[in-house]
């Protein structure tokens, strides 16, 4: 085997908090992994995407940082499905059915917070978070001391963080954006009798015609479930387009994430990733979490070309070369900013 061909594994963790609702993860390894002193990598995924979206950038970013310094090699991979996302779904179906609202970020953020404290004590970690995940990284450091986080770097790509200064100013315009998404959500085709009719209906409508196809066939293949009996079966989402639509209007989570991400700016560098395309993001919004005259101080800005808001799913190659060219030493250290 190829010394950084990944090894997969899988877990599945028990409800945290009062959310009664388990948890999906991956950790992926290389036999080139250093024991003790790489780099551990934390992933959290968008709205509406699983844990394995992340794959082609993960094991791209296993390649570039294996000529690197070893402590700048990695250790560890690992990805954790929203409770209401991917496996998790399944896993919480009957739970879920119960419930009269999404599963937020903040829930998922405690899943995030029970695996660090569970698995990953004394490791050197690294955190990513895509757009919605961003919000749960952010709060998942929420219970550790300032000045002793748990991550060495956070990277937070095409965050949907914003003030709760900057929402009030723009409240109407969000809102609306916001209940726009969640109707085409919940109108959005969600049942195939196949997975071959799935993707074939799929591959030719946005966002997914876009798509890098190592991401889409991916999709396909952990996005989807079989339902039904043998002879009348049929394939659907794993995540249910409810739990996905009623998710868009929660904004609570993310200002406080942006509050925190400020307060933590000077403790932690973190990268921010944009796609050189516009979007979905509004520029204020990226703007802002940019104002160092607001306490916000990302450590670098980068622009990946040929990409929009789903960056992972559409550019995981530039997405995980931008991320290499940061992830050493020394951009891993606070000092190297300031």
């Amino acid at each position: 085997m190829p010394e950084t061909a990944l090894h997969t594994e899988s877990f599945i963790f028990p409800s945290t908090g009062a959310t009664n609702l388990q948890s999906s993860a991956k950790r992926y390894t290389s036999v080139a992994s250093p024991a003790e002193d790489g780099l551990t990598l934390l992933f959290a995924h968008c709205l509406g995407s699983h844990k394995e979206q992340w794959e082609p950038t993960i094991e791209r970013i296993f390649q570039l940082q294996q000529s690197k310094d070893r402590r700048d090699r990695i250790r560890e991979a690992w990805t954790l499905d929203w409770q209401s996302h991917g496996d998790a779904a399944v896993l919480n179906a009957e739970v879920l059915k119960t419930r009269p609202d999404a599963v937020s970020a903040t829930e998922w953020s405690e899943a995030f917070e029970a695996l660090i404290r569970s698995r990953l004590q004394g490791h050197r970690i690294v955190a990513f978070g895509h757009s919605a995940g961003t919000g749960a990284i952010m709060l998942s450091m929420k219970n550790f001391p300032v000045q002793k986080p748990p991550f060495i770097a956070v990277f937070l790509v095409e965050p949907t963080m914003l003030s709760q200064e900057l929402f009030d100013a723009h409240a109407k315009e969000r809102e609306h954006g916001a209940r726009a998404t969640m109707k085409v959500t919940l109108e959005r085709r969600d049942s195939w009798p196949s997975r071959e009719a799935a993707a074939s209906y799929l591959r030719q409508r946005l966002p997914w015609k876009a798509w890098d196809a190592p991401v889409f066939d991916i999709y396909i293949k952990h996005g989807l479930r079989t339902v039904g009996e043998s002879g009348n079966e049929s394939v659907v989402l794993k995540t249910s387009k409810r739990q996905e639509g009623l998710a868009y209007p929660h904004f609570a989570a993310y200002i406080e994430a942006a509050a925190l991400f400020a307060e933590r700016c000077d403790v932690i560098p973190f990268h921010m990733i944009f796609g050189a395309r516009n979007d979905f993001v509004p520029l204020y919004i990226q703007e802002s979490l940019c104002d160092r005259t607001k306490g916000r101080k990302p450590a670098s800005i980068t622009r990946v070309p040929g990409a929009g808001h789903l960056i992972v799913q559409e550019q995981p190659e530039g997405l995980a070369v931008a991320i290499c060219d940061k992830l050493n030493t020394r951009n891993l250290q606070i000092s190297s900013r300031l």
